[in-house]
């Protein structure tokens, strides 16, 4: 079972970028390999409570369980300790990725305050794209009412056999809205 975006990939951009780059071999086009979301929860080392609500919010938006991300090393200007809880993460991949990718460009994206498209400067010279959202209550799965504090995130959608003129190709006809330069 496929996603209508993951359908659309197959059939209409597969082609399109096998043209435009011209490559021969199918393998070599660039593709979705996964997409990682990232939310901080610095308060966490004050308050165990957060990474419970933190964990309930990113599990409703991914729709898979996150990963709790501990500190590597100790930083005594910001009072932390190694193995401190500082984050949350959570890798999406195959189908799962394909249908958050679906939902981000038709729910997400639109609902951003004061919205111009997004930034073609934050692709990675390997071709991965990194956007910050400054709310998590863009997602319509977050029940506002639920929320303690408005936390960001940071989604990060890797490709893979890319660069980042490909990906950005790859990514608007996948229907990314990026500012016309």
């Amino acid at each position: 079972m496929m996603t209508n975006l993951q359908t659309k990939y197959q059939n209409e951009i597969m082609p399109k970028l096998k043209d435009e780059f011209d490559i021969k071999n199918n393998l070599a086009i660039p593709s979705i390999e996964k997409i990682v979301i990232n939310m901080g929860m610095a308060e966490a080392k004050d308050n165990k409570d957060v990474i419970v609500k933190v964990d309930e919010q990113l599990a409703t938006i991914a729709g898979q369980k996150p990963k709790i991300t501990r500190a590597k090393e100790a930083i005594s200007t910001f009072k932390l300790r190694e193995n401190d809880p500082i984050g949350m993460m959570v890798t999406l991949r195959g189908k799962k990725a394909w249908t958050f990718l679906e939902k981000l460009t038709a729910l997400v994206l639109p609902r951003i305050r004061d919205f111009r498209g997004l930034s073609t400067s934050t692709f990675d010279k390997r071709g991965n794209f990194n956007m910050g959202m400054t709310e998590q209550i863009l997602f319509p799965e977050i029940d506002y009412a639920k929320i303690d504090k408005v936390r960001g995130l940071v989604v990060s959608i890797v490709v893979k056999n890319s660069n980042p003129e490909k990906s950005k190709k790859l990514l608007e006809l996948l229907g990314m809205p990026f500012r016309s330069s």
